[in-house]
């Protein structure tokens, strides 16, 4: 496989004379939501909320501690059995009423999502529509659950099935999709019949806090609690909390660990979705432009700070050389920019100076380990965290970037020989998240998922979800399901009662 070595070859659009994407009236209080109401926290110390477009500072949170913690999680149980004891049809008008109030404050909540993240108006208002969306389905979902029948299983009793509500959830959320995230855990936990207490990254804390406010009158006091602050001290006391009964985290496999550690000893629940490392099996039968077109989104989309992106494509050597002539025009035409630079943005920052130094590290590494750059290979001039969409080549089998998750602009690219080769290097890395296969062959559509150990598996498409089916891994990518009936079920808890009604 051969490319022309590429120099970094996107530059950054600015919008030196573009109003600003929000204004001091458009941000959150400041503040920890606790009880239905912004309150202070138990110490003066503050967390700097940075734009990673420009590096400014645009809000200043408080820093959560123990303490804060703990207040939130008593109010989460003072609310919690009025809120379970509501009848689905009461609990699905709630939700409703979010989805509609989320629906009311569209654009408000894209652009401040842009302006703390950094990402493309575009995936803002993917974001929030998709955030509507997955309350309008925990809404009617909940409203329609299923059970096993109740019947007599042994003579003369009489066996229920009752689901309940399982109390009060603590929930960790990521900076990548700080709205969506925390979505994809409050309705579904509401749903359920419980309450929660909500710990947003201090980065990207914004979009929660307005969520929070904005439907503080829609909920009981107590239902809904957030907690800004670090997850060494503000996520690590809700994970270990005695009074919090499941702790839900999307984040990193780091982050997982330390919070399954801290749970272990009160044996709560636990639910992770953590990272991923995509693999992109494509055939020689399939559709090279197509699957290049879809790349273009699935692998740059917020960035490629997504746990589902297209980061590391396996394809077949007869067609490597065509693939990657395909894929490395769709990169070098893709918009980078700020997101007020116009509707076409398509890549932004990454969300920090921290990351921003890692995925550039990355990047360094590969080139001097003997990986072609074909397009991209580092950073941008100017002010604001970005990195030029990048395609790597000729990446021998175990390199580094080929089995760590990047999450960033970066797709890495391989080739294999046959099937076998495919299936056993498309499996071989330590997360299980996601995948795809291209190819037009209905019989290799069929096996090969079914080999490959993902929980999600697209073929001849990637990155496309839906409310109604389930989204979580294997292996290091952790356990439990977010979207669907499923993440009810995760969120709840079976009973048995049996009657014995015999003379």
């Amino acid at each position: 496989m051969t490319t022309d070595a590429g120099l970094t070859t996107a530059t950054v659009r600015r919008a030196a004379d573009a109003p600003p994407l929000i204004s001091a009236d458009d941000l959150p209080p400041a503040r920890h939501f606790v009880d239905g109401k912004f309150l202070d926290g138990s110490t003066e110390r503050v967390i700097d909320v940075v734009d990673p477009s420009t590096e400014s500072v645009i809000a200043r949170i408080p820093e959560g501690t123990s303490e804060d913690i703990d207040r939130a999680v008593a109010a989460a149980v003072a609310a919690k059995a009025s809120w379970a004891r509501l009848v689905p049809k009461d609990r699905s008008e709630v939700l409703h009423a979010i989805a509609d109030r989320v629906a009311e404050h569209t654009e408000l909540l894209a652009k401040l999502e842009s302006a703390n993240t950094g990402k493309p108006l575009a995936v803002s208002r993917d974001d929030v529509g998709m955030t509507i969306d997955t309350f309008r389905f925990m809404a009617g979902a909940m409203r329609a659950t299923t059970s096993m029948a109740a019947g007599d299983y042994a003579e003369n009793h009489l066996s229920v099935i009752l689901r309940e509500p399982l109390g009060v959830v603590g929930v960790i959320t990521p900076w990548n999709y700080p709205l969506l995230m925390a979505a994809w855990k409050i309705a579904p936990i509401l749903a359920a019949g419980n309450t929660l207490v909500l710990k947003p990254s201090e980065q990207t804390p914004l979009t929660t806090l307005k969520f929070a406010e904005l439907v503080a009158d829609l909920l009981p006091a107590g239902v809904l609690n957030v907690v800004n602050g670090y997850g060494a001290v503000a996520g690590a006391r809700l994970a270990e909390h005695p009074d919090v009964d499941m702790i839900a985290l999307t984040g990193s496999v780091n982050s997982g660990r330390a919070v399954a550690r801290a749970a272990a000893d009160t044996l709560k629940r636990v639910h992770l979705e953590l990272g991923g490392k995509a693999p992109v099996v494509i055939f020689p039968d399939a559709d090279l432009a197509a699957a290049a077109s879809s790349l273009r989104t699935a692998g740059f989309w917020n960035s490629g700070q997504e746990c589902g992106a297209a980061c590391r494509v396996l394809v077949h050597e007869s067609v490597a050389e065509e693939f990657v002539g395909q894929l490395v025009d769709e990169v070098r035409a893709l918009v980078v920019g700020e997101p007020q630079a116009g509707e076409d943005v398509e890549v932004g920052p990454m969300v920090s100076k921290a990351h921003f130094d890692r995925v550039t590290g990355y990047l360094e590494r590969a080139k001097s380990e003997g990986v072609r750059v074909a397009t991209g290979g580092g950073a941008l001039d100017g002010p604001g965290y970005f990195v030029a969409p990048t395609v790597l080549v000729d990446v021998p089998e175990g390199a580094e970037v080929a089995r760590e998750e990047i999450f960033g602009p970066v797709i890495t690219v391989e080739a294999f020989a046959d099937e076998e080769e495919a299936v056993r290097r498309a499996n071989d890395v330590p997360l299980g998240l996601s995948a795809s296969v291209w190819t037009e062959n209905a019989r290799r559509s069929h096996d090969i998922p079914a080999r490959l150990d993902f929980g999600t598996v697209w073929v001849n498409s990637h990155l496309v979800l839906a409310s109604e089916v389930p989204w979580g891994g294997f292996k290091g990518s952790g356990y439990g399901r977010d979207l669907s009936v499923y993440a009810l079920e995760d969120y709840s808890r079976t009973k048995h009662v049996m009657h014995n009604h015999g003379s």
